[in-house]
């Protein structure tokens, strides 16, 4: 369900099989805010009409937002699939990312990341939700970093 503003809720008829599933189905959300946010970044450059800036600023911050690795978000759920290593890599990833690009919302991911790199983790890595996530927080921080015009 869309909910304007927010985002989407998703209700599962049947709960993915495995840890790593779970973390690309998670994933597949902020994945295509991510094309949103980059089709309203293209049309803001093209145009350099400021709304389209503002959508593709919102749309990146919301989907990073969404990459906290707790509870239900998507980030959460790209976390359990991730071992304790990996974790900490994510963890190394999100300072550095910023550290390179100053959004002071990847200070909550940290703090969020931290915490869960002592939970629970599973035995068998997987390469490819780590490699999603770090990718995804590393673009989207970037884009919620576009500048605005006409916005102190």
């Amino acid at each position: 369900m869309f909910i304007p503003g927010l985002g989407a809720v998703i209700r599962l008829q049947q709960y993915p099989a495995t840890p790593a599933e779970d973390a690309r189905t998670g994933l597949a959300g902020p994945l295509w805010g991510l094309g949103a946010a980059i089709v309203a970044a293209a049309i803001y450059f093209a145009t350099r009409s400021p709304i389209w800036a503002a959508i593709a600023h919102f749309g990146a911050w919301v989907n990073l937002f969404n990459l906290l690795p707790v509870w239900q978000l998507d980030g959460g759920r790209a976390f359990q699939a991730l071992t304790r290593n990996q974790r900490w890599i994510a963890v190394a990833a999100l300072g550095a990312i910023w550290f390179a690009s100053g959004e002071p919302l990847l200070v909550l991911l940290l703090i969020a990341a931290v915490a869960r790199a002592f939970g629970q983790a599973p035995a068998a890595p997987d390469r490819g939700a780590l490699s999603a996530y770090v990718a995804l927080a590393m673009i989207l921080a970037l884009l919620s970093r576009l500048p605005v015009p006409g916005i102190g």
